[in-house]
């Protein structure tokens, strides 16, 4: 059976956004691009047939009574380290959040709301404080009991000028002071009105730390590889390259998950991990891309789950690049690929199109009438003879396996800008590998929707003081005013306007752009009761986890 439809992709949006007509070959993407006109937008009754056929929502797993020594997960690559508020990439998040906690969770399998989790309740104070009432009785993993201090010291940490946690600090400035009120209450004052203090509590980057623990060990650049949480798995032993073994947390203060040992492993090759799930040597895996669906159907012990990400695939181009200062060539660039090809060839035409870069989840800060961005290459040649390029060679920056698709499209898209008079070529990065900012050129990455807010998304991936701005972009000044106002005030409508003007100034200083939602595809084994999250989060607590057998 294969399952589609988290929670929280909603209905609206997936009728809305769903592109179903698959078929055309990829070589195609590929030829010399002719005058057309733009790719017609997916249609809803198409979409609302698919999901006619396959209804499946997930949700809680049911309670079976089974428990197992382990369960083998078989990923495409793991974090050097373990500090939650350093590893933010799809493969750090995947793993953290199973050894920490956050003082309030957000549930993926309850229409996104939020819950409980280190604190037991909270409250506004004012316009500039949140107040939160801690749970008692909860413990680190090494024994230590979890307090206010712990709370403090998390989030201040992040926001010390001299941290080395510079990925994490976008999510907490609008944080002035965390202040212990006693040992189980703590509250939370900011800089300005903040509409969104509950949801970063939620959200990556809150997993809160043990003070004593990071102290004692030396600091944060010792925690990375002497991480323990609170969570319902601790540490065993972690190889990078190999594998990462947790066990349970037999004091865990939330009920227990039903397996003893969750092991991570390393299996970088797509086709050799849905082997080893088909033989049973793991139990589930992560990131398949759609040429293996095929396979994986045929077996009569594996299960297919699908769902669309609350993440945009997306370009960044670095402007500050002399090959890539002209806007017009920028522009030229995003007019040139034709997005919904590689929606229909890489992604059997069912990765989601995009509006400019917002999600739909943004309720009434979305704008459902913003053009899908136009696939128009006369434009683009038009462009790229009105720019000032020199025919020089573009690098198009990415990695062979971190993104499911990410080389076969980035080889599309290269293909397309020569065929507009571009000059680029595919520059191959190993793992872990880092290009200089200077050197840097085009890289594909992904944004995504950390907050169900442009404010999580847009701003904290291209606003001021984000590493882009730091290293590829100088942006216009209006973008950071507006962005800055944005998150200051509570006033829903202006916060709208100010979005939208946002979103024009992107796609006009086109500092890079946007591809689509990606779908992304886990392998289970049948008598594991398991759903994937929007995020890349792989969740094994007990109300996610269970066995039939």
């Amino acid at each position: 059976m294969t399952q589609n439809l988290s929670p929280r992709m909603s209905r609206r949006r997936f009728l809305h956004g769903m592109a179903l007509t698959a078929g055309v070959s990829l070589l195609a993407a590929c030829a010399p691009a002719s005058p057309a006109a733009p790719a017609a937008a997916p249609t809803e009754a198409a979409a609302a047939e698919a999901m006619a056929t396959d209804p499946t929502v997930y949700g809680y797993a049911p309670q079976t009574g089974i428990t197992r020594d382990r369960l083998v997960v078989g990923v495409q690559g793991l974090p050097g380290g373990l500090d939650p508020a350093d590893e933010l990439s799809n493969v750090g998040t995947r793993v953290t959040y199973n050894i920490y906690d956050t003082l309030i969770r957000r549930d993926f399998l309850d229409d996104n709301k939020l819950k409980p989790a280190l604190a037991l309740s909270w409250e506004r104070d004012g316009d500039l404080a949140l107040v939160l009432n801690l749970r008692e009785g909860v413990t680190f993993h090494n024994g230590d009991p979890f307090t206010a201090e712990d709370v403090k010291y998390t989030f201040d940490r992040i926001n010390n000028p001299d941290s080395i946690l510079s990925s994490a600090q976008g999510y907490f400035r609008t944080f002035a002071n965390v202040v212990v009120v006693d040992p189980l209450t703590v509250r939370i004052e900011t800089n300005q009105p903040d509409p969104l203090i509950e949801q970063r509590l939620a959200s990556w980057a809150s997993w809160i730390v043990p003070k004593a623990h990071i102290e004692a060990i030396g600091g944060d650049e010792q925690f990375a590889n002497n991480p323990i949480g609170t969570g319902p798995f601790k540490v065993v032993t972690l190889s990078p390259d190999d594998e990462l073994v947790l066990a349970v947390n037999e004091a865990y203060w939330e009920e227990l998950p039903p397996v003893k040992e969750l092991i991570f492993r390393v299996i970088p090759e797509s086709s050799t991990r849905v082997t080893a799930l088909i033989n049973n040597e793991v139990q589930l895996i992560t990131n398949i891309p759609p040429d293996q669906m095929p396979t994986l159907r045929t077996s009569d012990t594996v299960d297919v789950r699908d769902i669309p990400l609350a993440n945009m695939h997306v370009i960044r181009y670095n402007t500050k690049h002399p090959v890539l200062a002209d806007e017009k060539l920028r522009q030229a660039m995003n007019a040139a690929i034709d997005r919904q090809l590689l929606i229909d060839t890489l992604w059997e035409g069912r990765a989601v199109p995009l509006r400019g870069h917002q999600f739909d989840e943004y309720g009434p800060l979305y704008n459902p009438d913003r053009p899908l961005t136009a696939y128009d290459p006369e434009l683009a040649r038009q462009l790229v003879s009105e720019s000032s390029y020199d025919g020089s060679v573009i690098n198009y920056e990415t990695e062979a396996a971190y993104y499911t698709n990410g080389l076969q499209a980035g080889q599309a898209i290269v293909e397309m800008w020569k065929a507009v008079g571009i000059n680029a070529e595919i520059r191959l990065r190993q793992p872990g590998e880092s290009i200089p900012p200077e050197e840097s050129m085009v890289a594909n990455w992904s944004n995504s929707s950390v907050l169900a807010d442009p404010d999580g998304c847009l701003w904290r991936s291209w606003g001021a003081q984000t590493s882009v701005q730091r290293n590829f972009w100088d942006a216009d000044p209006e973008f950071n005013r507006l962005g800055e106002e944005a998150r200051a005030i509570l006033d829903m409508q202006k916060r709208y306007e100010n979005y939208q003007a946002m979103l024009d100034i992107f796609e006009r200083q086109a500092p890079g752009t946007v591809l689509y939602i990606p779908v992304e595809n886990y392998g289970v084994n049948k008598t594991v009761n398991w759903s994937p999250y929007p995020f890349y989060y792989s969740d094994f607590r007990a109300y996610n986890l269970s066995f039939d057998a």
